[in-house]
Parts: structure tokens; sequence; C-alpha cells
């Protein structure tokens, strides 16, 4: 397994010797030969973040999260919000109440995610999936999907609808992924893994929040 925490190897804050009233070239020498130890571990750390691979040195906040559960609506007059029941990794970022995507630092996010959405009618239905900040919608952040009519009575159509956004965000700000439906025959639906051959089980929904920068004022 790679290593999880690689880490630069950061120089502590020079400790010099104190000079006494009479000047002592040896004492000169020794703090010279300290700050140039400290000043080459320096150089070297900042050239290791600043070269081609340094991004691996970095420790941005993060989340990604899923859900195993079939997602369903109501009625079509009600905005749903799309949650979440696992967690695969979590530097900053909480998933809160189920649905609420909330961040621990101020900056500029890139949310992206991907539903499995079904259709079990005999007609093309549409879906609008859109973003609230705080219980908020996000002005301008809805997209529409259409969904072609079933193959047949017990084979439903079945489309990945994925998208990404950056959106700017407080300290403890959470953002939810909302989605309304022209019929209630659409779903957000998660499948069993497969045989034949063995494949892995489809969530209803995976979502991922990274950090992309801090709020420039």
């Amino acid at each position: 397994m790679a290593n999880l925490r690689q880490q630069l190897d950061t120089p502590a804050a020079p400790k010099l010797a104190s000079s006494g009233e009479v000047y002592s070239s040896a004492l000169q020498n020794q703090n010279n030969g300290i700050l140039n130890i400290f000043f080459i571990k320096l150089v070297n750390s900042l050239n290791s973040v600043l070269g081609i691979r340094g991004g691996r040195f970095m420790n941005n906040p993060y989340g990604a999260f899923q859900d195993s559960t079939d997602q369903v609506a109501a009625n079509t007059t009600t905005a749903y919000p799309v949650t979440f029941n696992t967690t695969d990794f979590s530097n900053g970022v909480t998933v809160a109440s189920g649905s609420r995507i909330t961040v621990a630092n101020d900056g500029i996010w890139n949310l992206q995610f991907s539903l499995q959405f079904t259709n079990t009618t005999n007609a093309s239905q549409d879906v609008d999936v859109w973003f609230r900040v705080n219980g908020t919608n996000i002005a301008n952040s809805n997209s529409r999907y259409g969904l072609s009519p079933r193959k047949a009575a017990d084979d439903p159509f079945h489309i990945i609808m994925a998208l990404n956004y950056f959106i700017s965000l407080n300290a403890t700000d959470y953002v939810e992924i909302m989605w309304r439906p022209t019929n209630t025959g659409v779903s957000i639906e998660q499948y069993a893994a497969g045989t034949s051959p063995t494949r892995p089980a489809i969530p209803s929904a995976i979502v991922t929040m990274s950090f992309v920068s801090n709020i420039s004022v």
C-alpha cells in the first residue's frame, strides 16, 4: 500500500547561540553553520512542494460519500434532497442529517456527483437537479435531464446523471443536491452486486467535494 502520510523534512526554527560582550569568530561560524543548514532544508522543502509532483505533500480538505438505498419521490411538487449513508473519505468535509455536505473551511469547492436514475414509466420523463446552500437555492444551478421510456414492463430505462460545480462556501456551511422528477416513476436506484461476471454493486448516488482555493478578497 502506498504511504498515506508522505511528509517533507521541514526545518525547525534555528536555535542560535547568544553572543557575549566580546566578538567570537568561532561563535559566529557556529551560528552561520546553523543558519546554512536551516536554509538548505527550507529551500529543499519549497522545491519539493513547488516541483512537478509537489501536490503529493499537500493536505487539502476533501470528502467522498455514496448511498446504498433507493431514493424515491412521493410527488412531483416537492424538492427532495439526495441522501448519503456511506463515507468513503473525509478530511474537513462531512455529511450531516443524511444530505448536508458540510465543510470545515472557507473556500471555493468543487462538488462532483453521479446519480443513477431509473424510469419505470412507459413515457419520456424529465428530472431537475440543482443545489442549495444552507437551505437556500443557488441561482442558476439547475439542470434538466431527459429520461427515455422503459424498455419493457420489467426492464426500466437507466441513465447516470453527472456534473461538477464550483461553490463558494464559508466554514460550517452545507450544500445539498436537490431533485424533482416529472413523474413518481422516476427514482434514484441502487443495484446489488452482479455475477457472471462478478461485478460491484451500483450506488444510487455518489458525491465528492474537493477544496479548490481560498476565497479571493
